[in-house]
């Protein structure tokens, strides 16, 4: 009987895959489709003296050539010219619009302020996969932002050499709906409950694993507050959970975890552990001098339970480019 399971799985998993297959190649002609009119009315546009009127008689001219089609009225047609527009001249991003829908492209387009924002999250749709809500939710938190802001702080060597700093210096977890009055535990649970939008905050590299994991010591049990596996680094992430501003003595006691893990939990072919700590606050000052010392790969980070001002981070992330610039250091943090 699971032979005859595992062979029909097979062959539902090839009826998957196909059906994914043809939508993902729909969805590349559909896009080829839109560049190209909007290629052709950019030049036009440029080359002949058409009037404002060029747009809506091209409007009514397909709509009576193809009755009932949806999406070639003059706002259409307006956002097939500034899709066009906006990326023809990119060598990078110009191969790659045509993995993501048209309508993530329209949120792109209507939300991104910036050439690099929208190549930015156009990059991101692609590897995450984003559906139109959950593009939206990220472009809302300012993630962008966040991130870009976060690039000045770099990992330990170890995590560093392994692969781009995945963390972010704050993360925004709106969706709790806390009470005004919660716990250490409330603040677990209402992630752990909500296990899906967190992890789409984190990023999907991030893998799961266990709440109040156990490590023993010494005879003594101790406990981690939440276990994650990180596919593009291959380690384990440790993730401890403050409600109050970072303390340094919260360091030592991950270094102690971190290295139970190590010792304990770790595969050969996996690489160290990372700790990650999530306070209401922090002071970065206070931060440096407490991880300055330490060998192991962890992260002090900050959490929101609202959105954050996105134009407050915009002129956070222009004050800290004008710096970086006048120092010669790239975003990266590191000196050109």
């Amino acid at each position: 009987m699971k032979e005859l399971d595992d062979s029909f799985s097979k062959v539902i998993e090839i009826i998957k895959t196909a059906k994914y297959n043809s939508i993902q190649k729909v969805n590349e002609e559909l896009i080829k489709m839109y560049w190209n009119i909007g290629k052709y009315i950019s030049a036009e546009l440029k080359q002949a003296d058409f009037g404002t009127s060029y747009i809506d008689n091209m409007a009514e001219k397909i709509q009576s050539s193809f009755p009932g089609i949806k999406g070639f009225n003059r706002r259409g047609l307006y956002r097939m010219r500034q899709f066009y527009e906006a990326y023809n001249e990119s060598e990078f991003v110009s191969p790659l619009v045509t993995q993501i829908s048209w309508t993530n492209h329209l949120v792109i387009l209507s939300s991104c302020k910036s050439r690099e924002e929208r190549e930015f999250y156009i990059k991101l749709s692609i590897k995450e996969k984003y559906t139109k809500r959950q593009l939206e939710r990220q472009i809302d938190s300012a993630y962008y932002e966040r991130y870009m802001l976060s690039g000045k702080k770099i990992m330990p060597e170890k995590v560093s050499e392994i692969n781009k700093n995945p963390f972010l210096d704050s993360y925004v977890v709106e969706f709790l709906d806390l009470p005004k009055r919660y716990n250490e535990n409330d603040f677990q649970q209402a992630l752990i409950e909500n296990m899906k939008n967190f992890i789409l905050e984190l990023g999907r590299d991030f893998t799961f694993i266990s709440e109040e994991y156990r490590v023993q010591v010494g005879g003594e049990d101790y406990y981690i507050d939440l276990l994650f596996y990180h596919r593009g680094l291959q380690c384990l992430v440790a993730v401890e959970l403050k409600l109050g501003k970072f303390k340094p003595e919260y360091v030592s006691k991950m270094d102690f975890y971190l290295e139970a893990l190590d010792r304990q939990v770790k595969k050969e072919n996996e690489n160290p552990s990372v700790g990650l700590l999530l306070c209401a606050s922090k002071n970065d000052e206070v931060v440096e001098y407490s991880l300055s010392r330490t060998l192991s790969p962890m992260m002090v980070s900050q959490y929101r339970l609202q959105l954050p001002d996105k134009n407050i981070l915009r002129n956070k992330l222009q004050e800290y480019a004008s710096i970086s610039s006048d120092n010669d250091i790239d975003l990266g943090g590191k000196r050109k």
